[in-house]
């Protein structure tokens, strides 16, 4: 049974558990609700949640636990195997699940039964056939021991799904049962529904910090891993980036640095003194019916997509500065640079700087405007020495999310500033960023043990320290005008 299926039943199961745990307080109070602590509705909600949501967390830990048994038990078999020198087993098992999947897909299709797949070997000739039917495409020959490791694959996991429909659907009918049996008169049903419902508050609260400390554990886990590969010393401080997965790569990350570093710095340029600026304007100066106008117009810089931001720096914006300036000046010849990439990842992010800022300039307490403006300070005055510097902490802030979003962007330095690691001061000459190598690394059929592929998790785990400090500096910032001005 799928596990969309299995979600079905279980909803049907709490439907059934809910009207049961109404019906079943009713009779045992006689009839008469008043008797009842809790209302009939917590005694049916009681049994909801019982019968659904331990059922939903077994499935959903079983779900995130069996891949990672059925792929060691397979891989484990498959070292085992007499296979050619040289052979990748990380690859093996990626060839091992796609045929797997390709098997499940031909017998779903009804164009093979259970026996017949038993039956199948390597060597026949309708088995490319059948997987390209269902969308499998394989390069090479199917070696006999990965075909064999893929229908093992299958039969594991499908012996799994099985398993799994069994137990989620007795540890569903237990919970509804043991709920059922509970029931009283005076039964606490209310305040076991609330600890209930704060407890899945509290999990709901847990998954942004958990999902955060595995994203980050898997980065240093797989950093370190990349070290024991590759000198930390050289990785740090080289100024080359040459990577080669044949052997003798250069992966020196301060060519990658400093082109995520040049192009930000000239994204926000551009993008925060016309987003402040605008956000001043819209604030102070500018009349109720212009800013319900302006201030969406604005805004919808931000829900363009990045692709066609990549397209206008390709097509239009790296022509121009190609011609207008880096070829009159002697500077290069390239529409790809530096400042293509910069200006435009600017104008992307004028609306992180503009609406923040509008937002928190507005905060600022009518009070302080007018004891300035009483004091005999002009407009212009008020907002330079007044409304800004109490508005700082915030300004600071929306600073900081432009230059989070600049130091994360991909597609326009993939399609505006190219993809050249070198160290260079020239505006006009193609560079590349971090974020833009660990998209390249990563891509295409490669060996995920190599230095030259696990070198994508060294450069996030940097990015995200660079990003860090930026955020803890940040705070410190917003934390000493703060007490200035509360």
């Amino acid at each position: 049974m799928s596990a969309g299926l299995i979600i079905l039943v279980l909803l049907g199961l709490g439907a059934l558990g809910f009207f049961l745990g109404r019906r079943r307080s009713l009779a045992a109070a006689g009839g008469d609700s008043r008797r009842l602590h809790s209302l009939p509705r917590y005694h049916g909600q009681s049994a909801l949640l019982f019968t659904v949501v331990p059922a939903l967390l077994l499935m959903f830990a079983w779900l995130l636990v069996q891949p990672l048994l059925v792929d060691a038990r397979v891989s484990a078999g498959l070292a085992q195997a007499d296979l050619p020198p040289g052979a990748s087993q990380t690859l093996l098992m990626a060839d091992v699940r796609r045929v797997s999947d390709g098997i499940g897909r031909v017998v779903a299709a009804g164009r093979m039964t259970e026996t017949q797949v038993g039956a199948l070997n390597a060597g026949q000739t309708d088995v490319r056939a059948l997987l390209a039917q269902v969308g499998v495409a394989l390069g090479a020959e199917v070696r006999p021991e990965v075909f064999e490791a893929a229908k093992d694959h299958r039969a594991l996991s499908q012996t799994g799904r099985n398993a799994m429909t069994v137990a989620v659907l007795a540890l569903a009918l237990a919970g509804l049962a043991v709920s059922l049996s509970r029931i009283r008169a005076d039964y606490r049903a209310r305040n076991v529904y609330e600890r209930f419902v704060m407890a899945l508050l509290v999990l709901a609260s847990l998954v942004a910090v958990l999902t955060t400390v595995g994203i980050v554990l898997s980065l240093v886990f797989e950093t370190l891993n990349f070290f024991e590969r590759y000198p930390a010393l050289d990785f740090f401080f080289g100024t080359v980036w040459n990577p080669q997965f044949r052997g003798g790569s250069d992966l020196g990350i301060l060519p990658l640095l400093w082109g995520t570093l040049y192009i930000s710095f000239i994204a926000l340029l551009v993008a925060v003194p016309i987003g402040l600026m605008a956000a001043i304007y819209l604030s102070e100066y500018a009349s109720r019916r212009v800013r319900t106008v302006a201030k969406p117009l604005i805004e919808i810089l931000a829900g363009i997509p990045t692709i066609v931001y990549g397209l206008f720096a390709l097509v239009t914006v790296g022509p121009m500065l190609r011609d207008w300036f880096a070829q009159p000046l002697g500077l290069g010849n390239s529409s790809s640079s530096v400042m293509t990439a910069g200006i435009v990842m600017g104008i992307m992010i004028i609306p992180f700087v503009s609406s923040l800022s509008d937002d928190i300039i507005n905060a600022v307490p009518q009070s302080l405007r007018d004891g300035s403006l009483g004091l005999g300070a002009t407009p212009s005055e008020t907002i330079r020495q007044v409304v800004l510097p109490a508005a700082l902490p915030g300004v600071v802030g929306a600073i900081l999310l432009a230059a989070s979003r600049a130091i994360g962007e991909t597609m326009i330095v993939v399609m505006g500033a190219g993809a050249a690691a070198k160290l260079d001061l020239n505006p006009f000459e193609a560079m590349t960023t971090v974020t833009v190598k660990i998209v390249s690394q990563l891509t295409g059929d490669t060996e995920f043990a190599s230095a030259e592929t696990l070198v994508a998790f060294a450069l996030g785990l940097t990015l995200f320290v660079i990003t860090l400090g930026l955020n803890v500096l940040a705070l410190y910032i917003v934390r000493k005008y703060r007490e200035q001005y509360e």
